[in-house]
């Protein structure tokens, strides 16, 4: 799963433990994301989703894997194997309610909540909404990824590149390895037929990946 954390910048492994549990010092932790330790080393377009929701609470203080209990249930409740990857629980009034919910049921601490009440009403938590914008969804369903918000050309897309972040379907890192090159701006977008904005837009998501 090193792609998982290259493409999040997570510490290397920490996909591994958070989508498939690990052992340390002769205890079993169990995955925060699937139900249960499967040994598959290749992470579902589900899982990424709902790793890249994680990462938006890495800093929280709190040890990630005390979100199980409240994906386990959120799981239960809605029959979905990715509830996280889903934007119904998290913009509809029932969905933000029946979070709530699960959050109450299993204690969930308050750094790692997924709605907060503010003023009387539901919201969702800076991450969450952090998050709900780095997305794009069909029916509800997460289906591509803005890894920069900020360039909104550049998705990530597990139909398309391999799901490496992408110009349409060309790697981000393709055009700027031609850049490296000496290719110019104009040449790429002939050659790939993409307008010079969107070559200049994977020239600057690379640049702001590798700072």
């Amino acid at each position: 799963m090193p792609q998982v954390d290259r493409l999040l910048g997570l510490r290397s492994g920490t996909a591994r433990r958070w989508i498939d549990g690990y052992v340390r010092s002769g205890r079993t932790y169990d995955p925060v994301v699937r139900q249960c330790h499967t040994g598959e080393e290749m992470a579902t377009w589900g899982e990424f989703v709902e790793t890249r929701l994680l990462a938006e609470y890495r800093n929280a203080g709190i040890p990630i894997i005390n979100m199980r209990p409240a994906i386990a249930k959120l799981r239960a409740e809605t029959r979905s194997p990715y509830p996280l990857a889903q934007s119904a629980n998290f913009v509809t009034p029932h969905g933000k309610e029946l979070v709530q919910w699960v959050q109450e049921q299993v204690c969930l601490q308050e750094e790692l909540l997924l709605v907060v009440v503010r003023s009387g009403q539901l919201f969702m938590a800076d991450p969450v909404e952090i998050f709900v914008n780095a997305v794009e969804f069909d029916n509800g369903t997460a289906v591509r990824m803005l890894p920069d918000p900020e360039l909104p050309d550049v998705k990530i897309d597990p139909l398309r590149a391999f799901g490496e972040p992408a110009i349409r379907s060309v790697p981000t890192e393709v055009i700027a390895e031609q850049i490296r090159a000496g290719d110019s701006e104009e040449m790429i977008s002939e050659l790939y037929e993409l307008p010079l904005e969107q070559v200049h837009a994977a020239v600057l998501f690379e640049k702001r990946r590798c700072a």
